[in-house]
């Protein structure tokens, strides 16, 4: 019977098969100790038979092995439990040695480096770690929407406009007219609100931007939301509030061990985010950092470590809103304030120095989005299939997007975006 890693300590007195990579061996001469890695954990064995022992010696690390024996208690082992009188099968030599040593405790390549053996380098315990707390962010994400009432959707990839944003996109030749790899989901998000009224998304954007900078991709995993029927945009941030509350308890509870191992701080969050108005944030960098920016349209990365600097001494948070970014800063779609049309109902959360969403209350009545559209120079044929919904009824909307990479880059510490997302694309990546 084969059985994971994780499971091995409750099966003590019983023979098993443990299959999976040899994450270390130290031949000892006469006995050895063998430590197997699935995808669940490790696990040691040890071994004592002078012909099992010699099927191991020649073998590099990361053969794949079948290991069959008896788990017996050992309390000096780090999980209680060892396997003893071990049988060996090699179910895949391999033979030369790996680019680098991805069973250290210190993983410390090349960036570079990392990326060109991805394949092998992703299997590191920590490197492993971070996408399970990955995975784990998407299962907390999309458990508390679906308890919330959204309705997960899938949206095209493949579109016929590039005017969602002033963001560059990819041209592609579909069927010799052209095409566009989607920015965002957005269009589409709004339109199923006519449908479902709250939907959400998980899924990838193209951003065609010649930036080489530790905090942008080419490619990303974008978190999507829309839902229907809010008052204005303080909804939407609460709803936004709600689910990183529950993405982080899931983290916390169900990525204990990989927690522990890259020794993360992961936040608490409260009822409430604290939130400020760009002007106001404006004015808090003059007067505690003595940079005016006063006027300008967005805030600069110097600007958003500041901001979270000043929340977390004198407001308790590692989380910030600052929200109403100036209406030339946000797209044609994002609904202006009615107190102060050159502002409007939008927002950036800020988390340990860096954006890591941006959302807002939409343009619902239909001869304000054609309007608006206008002025940003966007023609009504152009947006003819999204601009349907609008014709024909929608209510006051609102939304988010969160990029997955850049919260789990904070989330855990790390400093480049290429080395939280699998197989990063940026301007001179498209490989492995």
């Amino acid at each position: 019977m084969r059985i994971r890693t994780l499971d091995a300590p409750a099966h003590i007195g019983e023979r098993v098969h443990l299959c999976g990579w040899m994450h270390s061996w130290r031949d000892m001469g006469q006995f050895g100790f063998l430590v197997l890695r699935d995808g669940a954990g490790t696990f040691q064995a040890v071994l004592d038979n002078a012909n099992e022992i010699a099927k191991l010696r020649g073998l590099q690390f990361e053969s794949v092995l079948d290991v069959e024996g008896l788990i017996t208690a050992e309390p000096r082992a780090a999980v209680g439990a060892e396997m003893h009188d071990c049988r060996i099968e090699v179910l895949s030599p391999v033979l030369e040695p790996l680019p680098f040593e991805i069973n250290k405790k210190e993983f410390k390549p090349g960036l570079d480096t990392f990326l060109d053996y991805a394949p092998i380098g992703l299997r590191n315990l920590q490197k492993r770690a971070l996408f399970r707390i990955s995975a784990e962010l998407m299962t907390g994400y999309r458990e508390y929407l679906n308890e919330q009432g959204f309705v997960e959707i899938q949206t095209p990839k493949i579109v016929g406009s590039a005017t969602e944003s002033g963001a560059n996109v990819f041209v592609l030749d579909y069927f010799g007219r052209p095409a566009y790899l989607a920015q965002s989901p957005q269009f589409y998000k709004q339109i199923m609100v006519g449908v479902f009224e709250r939907v959400f998304e998980i899924g990838p954007v193209f951003r065609a931007e010649k930036h080489n900078t530790a905090r942008h991709t080419n490619e990303y995993v974008s978190m999507d939301l829309e839902m229907g029927f809010v008052d204005d945009h303080t909804d939407v941030m609460k709803m936004l509030t709600g689910v990183l509350r529950h993405m982080f308890t899931r983290v916390t509870e169900g990525c204990a061990k990989e927690v522990a191992l890259l020794k993360l701080k992961v936040p608490a969050i409260g009822e409430s985010i604290p939130s400020i108005r760009m002007p106001d944030a404006q004015r808090i960098i003059l007067e505690r950092y003595k940079e005016d920016c006063r006027g300008e349209p967005d805030l600069a990365p110097q600007h958003e470590a500041w901001l979270c600097e000043y929340a977390a001494k004198e407001l308790g948070s590692e989380f910030l809103f600052v929200t109403h970014y100036p209406t030339a800063k946000r797209p044609f779609y994002a609904l202006p304030d009615e107190q102060e049309p050159t502002l409007t109902k939008s927002f950036d959360l800020l988390f340990r120095g860096c954006e890591v969403v941006t959302g807002g209350q939409r343009i619902h009545r239909y001869e304000q989005l054609l309007e608006n559209a206008a002025k940003w120079g966007i023609k009504a044929e152009q947006i003819s299939g999204y601009l349907q919904a609008f014709k024909y009824g929608m209510p006051p909307h609102g939304g988010f997007g969160m990029g997955l990479e850049r919260l789990l880059m904070q989330l855990t510490g790390q400093t480049n975006l290429r080395e939280v997302t699998l197989f990063p694309r940026d301007q001179d990546r498209l490989a492995p």
